[in-house]
């Protein structure tokens, strides 16, 4: 049974103005997105800010999000990392925590080779008993987890279940299922290709879009999974600018520039991160009212 099917946010890490965790905001937008229709928590990943955590406040943001999420929808931890002894200790950490799923990415800068990676989440899959979601994003990783690899840890880890693709290789994907006889749990990790990738057998995605339009990102999985596609048609191709807007620089930068616009109150980034540039913001501003969201 899959861990969760349909639309996961990924949620970011709202912080005070001295960049300490804000954990009362953290509660307030779980709950709207439970409240919105939103089918599950990813915490502490890429949107999450996970790099720039400490490894004791990435423990304690995902104890407080299995503690605010209070079973409603399943919670899935980021716990990846470069290291695979970290990523170990991160996973039993999240599994001590409650999580009901793990994502992992791949490890990042030292760019495993392909045996590498089957070492590295076979040693991570074996240290814990709670389901794995690979995330495949080369873009930001300079490492790719090839269709063949996927495969092969899909067919030796019981645990391992789930890739959450964002490669925007659609070829790739497409093959990753065929080596998978499409029983691979994929989740799209581009906001920009939810339809597509559920095309070709995605149960759902992790998305940054439904920070700030959760309704509308649930509504478009629920449209496909019901046969309605042209109702899932017509919400992928008006976000699509929208969803440009939230990757015209590195993420979050944009999305939390978004939900503050929006009068959500989630606070800085932390450095290397720095405010969106005057002109995107702009522009971010724009198409969010003409997609109708209110802002402040």
């Amino acid at each position: 049974m899959a861990i969760f099917k349909g639309a996961g946010v990924a949620i970011v890490t709202p912080m005070k103005n001295n960049e300490d965790v804000n954990y009362d905001k953290l509660e307030e937008l779980i709950n709207i997105q439970i409240d919105s229709g939103t089918d599950a928590i990813i915490i502490a990943g890429t949107t999450g800010e996970s790099s720039t955590l400490s490894m004791e406040e990435h423990k304690e943001v995902i104890e407080a999000a299995v503690r605010f999420t209070r079973h409603r929808v399943p919670v899935v931890a980021g716990t990846g990392s470069n290291c695979t002894k970290t990523a170990i200790q991160l996973s039993q950490e999240a599994e001590e925590a409650g999580v009901d799923g793990l994502l992992i990415v791949t490890p990042y800068y030292n760019k495993a080779t392909q045996p590498g990676l089957i070492k590295h989440y076979s040693e991570i899959a074996r240290s814990v008993k709670t389901p794995i979601i690979m995330y495949n994003v080369p873009g930001r990783t300079g490492c790719n987890l090839l269709p063949e690899t996927v495969a092969e840890l899909f067919k030796n880890e019981e645990n391992i279940v789930g890739l959450k693709e964002a490669t925007g290789n659609m070829a790739q994907a497409s093959k990753t299922m065929y080596l998978t006889d499409g029983k691979l749990d994929m989740y799209s990790g581009e906001d920009g290709l939810v339809l597509p990738l559920m095309s070709i057998g995605a149960i759902g995605v992790i998305s940054v879009w439904s920070n700030i339009a959760p309704a509308k990102v649930h509504a478009l999985c629920e449209s496909y999974f019901k046969g309605d596609l042209a109702t899932a048609q017509k919400l992928q191709r008006e976000a699509l600018p929208l969803v440009d807007a939230l990757f015209s620089e590195v993420n979050p930068i944009p999305v939390k520039t978004a939900m503050n616009l929006m009068g959500l109150e989630v606070g800085p980034l932390r450095a290397p991160m720095c405010e969106m540039e005057a002109e995107h913001a702009k522009k971010l501003a724009k198409v969010m009212k003409e997609y109708g969201i209110l802002l402040a």
